[in-house]
């Protein structure tokens, strides 16, 4: 097998050639067709997350389809087509595992920052948490919604039945986020970045009302807002633009400090909350959902070993919709 590697802190990936991995027991050995690039991926590369045990095959929005089973697999066959996502396993006797809240999970593992992932040509997976897809939409426009799609969904359920939506940037999770919120019915006001015409474009062609800079007022008070950048000094802003009992929502996994704000944005029972993974059930009501609401998927292709490609346009904000990976 092929696979671009991360050896060491905040350095490139590189292209390295292994022994084919074997599956052990419960688990599935998926050749990979398609893998997305998720900003968690850059936060891994860039060593903003603890615990990174070197070295690490970064990706977790994988596709591809099972060419090798270990013992004791079952509800999965050879050549079915497979979905491997963030969360990879957890311990299933910790108080959270049992109150079904497995996204808490004391002892997780996550596929590509804990468990080897998917920029390569092949994984090994816990066949419990790899999803059955189907046949339905192509590998690179299927492979986003693994995380951006999944992390994306469990985010505006959090939300709750907000009318008028805010999207704090607009890239892989803001821009299906927006379709299925318009699909349901809501008024979504997209914000970007200062001076990005682009995305404000792109999000007014996906069914945004309205699209403006982060640091600006929408036209109309807000029920609730999702903030998909790890920028810290976003949330008095999504405060500030939501109504009183209306909620923000932090769907990221790590975020730039907050910065102090005064109590009178969160007083009113405004509400800040955050997303934390996501769990089976998440999936399995996403994808459920996703042919109903018509989702189309912008991806920008790049082959194997431009990763760090990918990675640095994600960085520079260059890239509208989602980046994915095709060994």
């Amino acid at each position: 097998m092929r696979a671009m590697v991360l050896s060491a802190s905040a350095t490139p990936l590189q292209m390295q050639e292994r022994d084919d991995p074997i599956p052990g027991d419960g688990e599935i050995r998926v050749k990979i067709s398609a893998c997305g690039v998720c900003r968690t991926d850059l936060h891994v590369v860039d060593s903003e997350l603890p615990g990174i045990r070197y070295p690490i095959i970064p990706g977790h929005e994988i596709v591809g389809s099972i060419d090798l089973m270990g013992i004791g697999v079952t509800g999965h066959q050879i050549g079915d087509r497979i979905g491997i996502p963030w969360l990879g396993y957890t311990c299933g006797v910790c108080r959270y595992c049992r109150l079904g809240m497995e996204n808490l999970c004391d002892r997780p593992l996550f596929t590509g920052y804990t468990r080897d992932g998917g920029f390569a040509t092949h994984t090994i997976a816990d066949a419990r948490y790899a999803f059955a897809i189907g046949r339905t939409g192509d590998d690179v426009s299927v492979a986003p919604l693994l995380c951006a799609g999944l992390i994306g969904w469990r985010s505006l359920v959090i939300a709750g039945n907000a009318e008028r939506l805010g999207i704090y940037g607009f890239g892989a999770a803001g821009h299906i986020v927006a379709q299925i919120a318009a699909w349901q019915g809501r008024s979504v006001f997209a914000f970007t970045r200062t001076g990005d015409v682009a995305a404000q474009d792109f999000a007014r062609q996906l069914g945004a009302v309205w699209a403006g800079a982060s640091d600006q007022r929408p036209p109309a008070v807000l029920d609730a807002a999702i903030i998909y950048a790890p920028a810290g000094e976003l949330v008095p802003l999504a405060l500030r633009a939501v109504r009183k009992g209306g909620r923000v929502v932090c769907a990221g996994i790590h975020m730039s400090d907050i910065p102090s704000f005064p109590y009178s944005l969160l007083w009113e029972e405004r509400q800040l909350l955050s997303v934390a993974n996501l769990t089976r059930q998440d999936g399995i009501g996403f994808f459920k959902i996703v042919p109903q609401a018509g989702i189309h998927i912008r991806t920008t292709t790049f082959p194997l070993d431009k990763a760090n490609d990918a990675l640095a346009m994600l960085r520079a904000g260059q890239l509208l919709g989602a980046a994915v990976l095709q060994p």
